[in-house]
């Protein structure tokens, strides 16, 4: 009989405070979910502030590559003793094509973050509909 009278507490205790957890969280619930048109435009302000800080960084995808590339071809060839009309006209195709490549890179990562971006929207216009009904 003690092991069932203390599980029965133990259970009315348990269901007691998840009864006061549940309010809690009902209640709180419902504010954090509000948000103020000078807190949306602040959010939407530092979300454009890190979008273009990040267009900034990858601005810079395209030179590194290239002046990495050329680095390495430079080195190559001095060591296997090019002459230099030769290694000129090979380092500046070189640096050309990386340059390409960077390019082409640049262009994918812009074009992942536009889709990203587009999915949070369309997430967004959803969790908006769901109070509304």
């Amino acid at each position: 009989m003690d092991w069932e009278e203390k599980n029965s507490e133990a259970t009315g205790e348990a269901a007691q405070t998840s009864e006061v957890e549940g309010v809690s969280e009902e209640g709180a619930g419902p504010e954090e979910e509000i948000e103020t048109a000078a807190q949306r435009e602040a959010r939407e302000k530092r979300e454009e502030e890190e979008r273009q800080a990040k267009a900034r960084k990858r601005r810079l995808i395209p030179p590194f590559v290239m002046l990495l590339a050329g680095a390495v071809v430079s080195i190559t060839m001095r060591i296997l003793n090019y002459d230099l009309q030769t290694m000129l006209v090979i380092l500046l195709c070189v640096l050309l094509g990386f340059y390409f490549v960077g390019r082409i890179l640049q262009i994918m990562l812009d074009r992942f973050e536009q889709q990203i971006q587009e999915a949070h929207m369309e997430e967004g216009e959803v969790i908006e509909k769901e109070p509304s009904e």
